[in-house]
This record gives structure tokens, sequence and C-alpha cells, in this order.
């Protein structure tokens, strides 16, 4: 009897398919439910900005918007993950969802600035609430040689919404205009949202959390997840926080214009852009992702994972400058490629997260992170406002500035996760 025997490998086309891209059962349903609710969500609130100006906002209220988003994102990822490690993926993503959908269901019946901004408590800062859900799972289902291809995998099937979704909302412009239309992309929104409900609690499996006995103590997050934050971070890596340093400073460099793009592309520049063709802008930077997705993390997970991460960083500093200087849609398509080609070793830094945390709460820590770092960065998206008031020149070329600073920390004081 041999004492190592070979494992099985699948044998059809299909199959070896579906192992090379890691898709099982269990992230078949993730990856559904992801087309579903994103798809909605990114038919409506791209425009939101667009949206809130022609319900009478200011662009004070469009900045306290993205603010909402990063300071939300922030509040939320920790319990997510503590959620998560306390109830399992399924249950906490039943909950996640319905919490979206109340918040869409506002904003459908009552068209005032002031709602959209209550609503968005509730929406949108879905992604992350159920990240820490969705990438647990991802670790818990694949073997370590293929989650950063299962991650790539959420990360890429996520970039189908976020690519046809602002065209189908632009079309909703075209037709019904800024208001009624962003309304009825809610609608839309809120449909997509039960379906995509109702397909995760019918195909993700429940992965309740199974204590160990008595006596181990190696999984302490699992036995009784943390809930404290401070005594969560004192496990957190050394790797992990200096990652962490360097992403806080990137992040300001996305933020800082992220909420005025929309407003630059259609109303700032010298041929601004109708909604429709900013849809397809989107639709580039996101197919874009898609093509670099997959050989990336082919690689990332068999050789080091920090090159793709310091080229991430990079896209991410050049896009505001390159952003400045496009005046037409001719300039902005290249601009835009560029945006996507940020996304470039995004899913890389996700697996290098869930790498670096402690495996027995890897929900929870992935939490923590993303709580410490959207904090910091919700400042950014609000100063963004104040500065894109004083010129939209200075907003993007003080994005800049915070991504040269953040890519050079990386670059001289980050670390891979050991192999």
């Amino acid at each position: 009897m041999n004492p190592n025997p070979v494992p099985n490998r699948p044998s059809r086309p299909a199959e070896r398919l579906f192992d090379f891209l890691a898709l099982r059962p269990g992230t078949i349903g993730v990856l559904g439910m992801v087309v579903l609710v994103g798809m909605g969500e990114r038919m409506a609130e791209r425009f939101l900005p667009i949206y809130i100006l022609a319900l009478g906002g200011s662009a004070l209220a469009v900045g306290l918007l993205q603010a909402m988003d990063n300071l939300l994102s922030a509040l939320y990822s920790f319990p997510g993950g503590y959620l998560s490690d306390r109830i399992g993926a399924k249950r906490s993503l039943l909950i996640f969802n319905l919490l979206a959908m109340a918040g869409f269901a506002l904003v459908i019946l009552i068209p005032t600035w002031q709602a959209v901004l209550v609503g968005a408590v509730l929406f949108i800062s879905w992604s992350a609430i159920s990240m820490p859900a969705t990438l647990s799972l991802m670790y818990t289902v694949l073997p370590r040689d293929k989650r950063t291809m299962g991650v790539t995998m959420h990360s890429l099937v996520r970039r189908i919404p976020m690519a046809l979704g602002p065209i189908l909302g632009g079309v909703f412009i075209a037709v019904w205009g800024e208001t009624d239309g962003v309304r009825l992309a809610f609608v839309a929104a809120l449909i997509l949202a039960g379906a995509g409900l109702i397909l995760q609690q019918r195909m993700i499996p429940d992965h309740p959390v199974q204590p160990k006995s008595p006596g181990t103590t190696s999984d302490a997050c699992k036995l009784t997840p943390e809930k404290n934050p401070v005594k969560l971070y004192r496990r957190m890596p050394r790797d992990m926080k200096g990652l962490l340093v360097s992403d806080i400073l990137i992040r300001f460099c996305e933020q800082i214009p992220y909420a005025f793009v929309v407003v630059w592309c259609m109303q700032v520049i010298a041929e601004p852009v109708s909604a429709i063709q900013f849809g397809l802008l989107t639709s580039i930077e996101m197919a874009t992702a898609v093509l670099v997705y997959i050989p990336v993390a082919y690689m990332a997970d068999r050789t080091m994972k920090k090159p793709f991460v310091t080229a991430t960083f990079v896209f991410f500093t050049f896009f505001p400058l390159v952003l400045m200087h496009s005046q037409s849609f001719t300039w902005l398509l290249g601009a835009f490629v560029l945006r996507g080609l940020k996304e470039f070793g995004e899913p890389t830094r996700k697996s290098l997260i869930m790498d670096l945390a402690p495996e027995d709460c890897r929900a929870g820590m992935f939490g923590l992170y993303y709580l410490i770092r959207d904090v910091f960065v919700s400042v950014a998206a609000l100063g963004g406002a104040f500065l894109w008031m004083v010129s939209p020149q200075v907003n993007l070329w003080t994005a800049f500035g915070f991504g040269v600073v953040g890519t050079l920390w990386f670059a001289l004081f980050g670390r891979d996760a050991k192999r």
C-alpha cells in the first residue's frame, strides 16, 4: 500500500476548469449572491452624488455620503466578522441582506436627499459588513493553494455588477431623469436583493462553529469569538499592522476624490460626458480589472504577494493625476483603464490580510483590520469635500500626494506572508 497516495485530480475539462478557478458548491452560492445583490446596488449607488444634487443637496452632502460610506464600512466590518464567527456565514449574510433591502425601500418611499443619507446607513456598506463572512467562508472550504484564487473569484464576480450596473443605471437616468430614474433603479435593486437572499439561503451551506475539545487553547476565538476589538488588536501580527498603515494612506488617495469622480466627468471637464458614457467608462474600468485578476491570482498563489500589492498601490497613486488631465471622453477612456488596473493586486491584498491573520479568528481579525482602516479613511472622504470646494485640482493633487507616501511606505516596510 502506498503510504503517500496521489490525490484524485479532476479528469474532465469542466471539472479541471472549476478546480483551477476554486469553484466549490459553497463558493458558487456566495458568488451568485454577490452578482444579484451587487447588480441592484450598483445600478443606483454609483449615481447617488448626482441624485443628491438633483434633490437639492450640496457638495458637502455628497462628501458626507462618502464619509458615511467609509465610516460605516469601518463600524460594520468588525461586528460583521464577529457575527460570522459567532453564528456562521449563512445566518449573518441573511441579516446583512435584510438590512440592505430596508435601506433600498426607504430611498424608494421618501424622495429627499436626507432620506438618502438615512437609507445609506442600511445599504451603502453592505459589501463591508458581508466581506468578513464571505472571505471566511472561502478560507473554510478551500485548500491553502486555492485561497488567493477563491478570493480573486469573489473580487472578479463583484466586478460584473460593477461593470453592468452603472450602464443600466445610466439608461434609467436617460429614460426617466435624474430623480425618477435613480428611484426606479432602487426598485430594481430591492427586487434583485430579494432574489439574492433566496439564492444564498438555498445554496450556501451553513458552517456552524465547531469548538474543539476542552483544553485546546489555540482556537480561543472559535470557542468564544472576541467581541472586544482592543483585545483582538493585541493579537494582530506586526506585519499585518505594517500593511494596515500603508493601506490607510493609499485609501486616502482613493477616497479624497472618489465621490466627485462622477461630478468631474459629467459637470467639470471641458467636454462633459453623459450618464450612459460614464456608465461605459465604469464598465471599461471593471473589464480591465477582470482581465488581470486570474493570472495575478495564479502567480500570487505560487510566488510572493508583495510585488503584486505594490503594483496595485502604484496604480492607485497615479489615477487622480491622470484624471486631472482628462478633459474629454477619449482621454477618460485611458484614465479609467488605469483605474481598472488599480485592482491588479486587490484580491491578493485581501488574501495577504487573511494569511497574516491568526487562523483561529480570521473573520474577526479581518473585520478589525477594516474597522481601523476605514475609521481613518472616513476623514479623507469628508475632507475631500472641503478640498473640492477649494478647487477640484487641489482635491486631486492632495490625493496623489497621499498615494506616493503610501506606496513608498509599503515598498520599504511591507512584508509578505510566510509560506
